[in-house]
């Protein structure tokens, strides 16, 4: 066997993996930074023999045993040759100044053409390096005056139009899902950033701009997300804040770090999702109930992560007595209009779900269907597929409303959006069934769900 088979052999051992599940791990951690190559289970057997990968498989190798084994593991202990690629932080590029002037370049870097940074391999932030960038925001002193005298001048009445792209942008989300959507917001983002760039303006309309852009990397950070690419997103959403500061816009910054607590949560940090959560709330000074509702409902799924059942239910106690308070000083900005009566009783749902409170689960999660306009959207169909998941996980179960309600999400997920995320669910769902897959019906759901998990 070749030193680099022996290496490798010794760090799967002490990792506990065979070959299939490490082939597994690195196909994930390939999808998590924003590598579209996947891995046959079977090649870590030649690895092992002593063939070596090619790229990029050395550097995502020496990523994920690094982030396992919390500790470096470089390709040269793997006894590899080098594959070319510069492994960096997802927050290369990213050490800015909080101006308007960092703001702009934040903006210009994560949204460079994909052939600008090929060679380059972002690691996504874990542990106290995916919540420092919120403490810098937090920190951060917004800019005094932001004019800009480059260019022809711009009004606000070209900032409306570019919002209304930017609403349309969101709400096709709602319909398309993350993978059909992410490239117009991207082509949207360099309209806006060529205008902070090339145009004159005054400081309000720049602060307006500087919000767009903002705006637009919160949504290129959620589509990213959705759609499993974790590092990506986490650029996007740095960029944002930079945005948020240069705007003035504590609600729009605290709106980004609570997308971050979301997707902390889902990488298994809890504790920097719950960091994050009370992060947003403590920033945001309270001028619109339904901003209010979207933190607090961040904090109560990172409690619940937390298995922490009283901070869980006091944060989704907040949240729905917000639903009271119309108090009449301050708007709601547009980018909370998702936030309604079913979607907070979808994420009270989530939260039960994770506690293992499966009555409390159903309860919500059934008032989030009755009350949805449209049941073949994303939210629909991940709806769905928790609500099934109780129906099996409860002590009796219930297998055909499971099924029944899993057909809906599967149906929903392959003709009509695409969400990684949402399809990891429908996954769960399917790992749940697994005692019962003698029942020709359960058989039938996990053979027709396959292809979707597979995709």
């Amino acid at each position: 066997m070749a030193p680099s088979g022996e290496a490798l052999t010794r760090l799967l051992a002490e990792v506990g993996w065979q070959p299939e599940q490490f082939a597994r791990r690195l196909n994930e951690c390939a999808g998590r930074h924003g590598r579209t190559e996947r891995l046959h289970l079977k090649t870590p057997y030649k690895w092992r023999k002593g063939d070596v990968p090619r790229a990029p498989w050395p550097s995502l190798t020496s990523a994920l045993l690094s982030e396992v084994l919390q500790r470096t593991v470089g390709i040269d202990e793997l006894g590899w040759p080098s594959d070319g690629f510069e492994a960096v932080p997802a927050s290369a590029g990213l050490d800015l100044p909080w101006s308007s002037g960092g703001a702009l370049r934040a903006g210009e870097v994560v949204n460079e053409p994909e052939g600008m940074t090929h060679r380059r391999m972002f690691l996504t932030l874990l542990g106290s390096a995916l919540t420092s960038p919120a403490h810098e925001w937090l920190i951060a002193q917004p800019p005094q005056n932001i004019a800009s005298t480059a260019g022809r001048p711009v009004s606000g009445d070209v900032v409306d139009h570019l919002d209304a792209v930017t609403a349309s942008l969101r709400r096709m989300d709602d319909h398309l899902g993350s993978g059909q959507t992410l490239g117009l917001v991207r082509k949207h983002l360099s309209t806006v950033v060529e205008v902070l760039r090339e145009r004159s303006y005054t400081d309000s309309v720049g602060r307006r701009l500087h919000g767009t852009a903002g705006e637009l990397l919160r949504l290129a950070g959620w589509l990213s997300f959705d759609d499993g690419h974790h590092t990506q997103a986490q650029r996007f959403w740095i960029a944002g804040l930079y945005q948020a500061n240069a705007a003035g816009d504590r609600g729009l910054g605290a709106n980004i770090l609570g997308f971050m607590s979301c997707q902390a949560k889902d990488l298994g940090q809890l504790r920097q999702a719950v960091t994050l959560a009370e992060t947003a709330r403590a920033s945001y000074p309270a001028t619109s109930p339904k901003v209010e509702t979207i933190l607090d409902l961040r904090a109560a799924e990172a409690y619940a992560n937390n298995r922490s059942v009283t901070d869980t239910r006091r944060a989704l106690d907040n949240a729905f007595d917000r639903f009271t308070d119309s108090r009449p000083e301050h708007g709601d900005p547009d980018w909370s209009y998702w936030i309604n009566e079913a979607q907070a009783h979808a994420q009270a749902g989530y939260c039960f779900v994770k506690l293992e409170d499966w009555p409390r689960a159903r309860d919500h999660l059934r008032a989030a269907l009755r009350l949805q306009s449209n049941e073949y959207t994303r939210e629909g169909a991940l709806r769905n597929a928790l609500l099934a998941t109780t129906y099996v996980q409860q002590e009796h179960p219930e297998l055909d409303k499971a099924l029944a309600l899993g057909d809906q999400a599967v149906q929903t997920l392959t003709g009509q959006v695409t969400s990684t995320r949402c399809i990891k669910h429908v996954r769960n769902l399917v790992g749940a069934l697994a005692p019962y897959r003698r029942t020709p019906t359960v058989r039938r759901f996990c053979q027709d769900a396959r292809d979707l998990i597979a995709s």
